[in-house]
């Protein structure tokens, strides 16, 4: 089985996927896609592209097919301080911003902040300091016993949830970065909760504040890197938080998240 075929039946069996499922959406036969599988056919490059746009395989990894396949990879990859990006994450930067007095960070693929607003502080004060410096793990820097995890509320709920939220990510993306992290995070203490949850959301109930993520990530990003940002927000869970949150922030001296 050539590369680009093993490549293909991975995305395909992470999907759950049969070789008819894949041949009914993407129009390719089954037998000439058992033929690209097996190493028996060479693919198009039109054709690993439809294929993995069926699979939903990541941008990275539908570069990672086509080098395979022996073609040129079809998406860019920008340097995150690079001029063609700068346009993009200044007006993150200013959704960020916006996002006050809630705290927000933008991540990338692997839970490393790029940035974050003033706001970010209230999550980090306190916590060690090898833990902030660059390059800042978000996940690590909720879970760690020397970071925020001693002062959540609920520390084995929303580890449950943090986990069980890399665990689909590692699974949908095969970044093997995720999965080490993943076993990281597992080895610290904190517990893992099996009740049913109560509420609407999972909350993160963080000193005295109760909160719930919200992620967002580009609708139609054409570029490796913004296709790998995601903005998460944590957003007051009832009226009480959001007075203590505005309350906080406007007697804060914190400027932009700096690490």
């Amino acid at each position: 089985m050539g590369e680009v075929g093993m490549l293909l039946r991975g995305w395909r069996d992470t999907r759950r996927m049969s070789q008819l499922d894949l041949s009914g959406r993407s129009g390719v036969s089954t037998r000439h896609l058992s033929f690209v599988e097996t190493g028996r056919s060479r693919p198009t490059r039109q054709m690993l592209l439809r294929l993995a746009e069926e699979l939903d395989v990541p941008l990275r990894a539908r570069n990672e097919l086509l080098l395979a396949g022996g073609y040129a990879p079809a998406y860019p990859e920008s340097a995150l301080d690079g001029p063609p990006l700068a346009d993009v994450l200044s007006a993150l930067r200013d959704l960020l911003t916006g996002y006050g007095p809630n705290p927000a960070v933008l991540v990338d693929r692997h839970w490393t902040m790029v940035d974050g607003n003033a706001a970010v502080a209230l999550f980090t004060e306190g916590c060690a300091p090898e833990l902030l410096a660059p390059p800042v793990n978000v996940l690590r820097l909720a879970l760690h016993p020397a970071g925020m995890a001693p002062r959540i509320g609920n520390l084995a709920e929303w580890r449950t949830h943090l986990l069980h939220q890399l665990d689909r990510q590692a699974a949908a993306t095969g970044d093997p970065v995720l999965h080490e992290l993943r076993a990281e995070l597992a080895g610290y203490p904190g517990g893992e909760s099996d009740a049913r949850p109560d509420g609407l959301v999972v909350p993160l109930r963080f000193d005295d504040l109760n909160m719930f993520s919200m992620t967002s990530v580009l609708g139609t990003p054409r570029d490796v890197t913004l296709s790998e940002l995601a903005i998460e927000a944590f957003l007051p869970a009832d009226a009480a938080t959001a007075t203590a949150l505005g309350r906080r922030m406007a007697g804060s001296s914190h400027g932009p998240w700096a690490g």
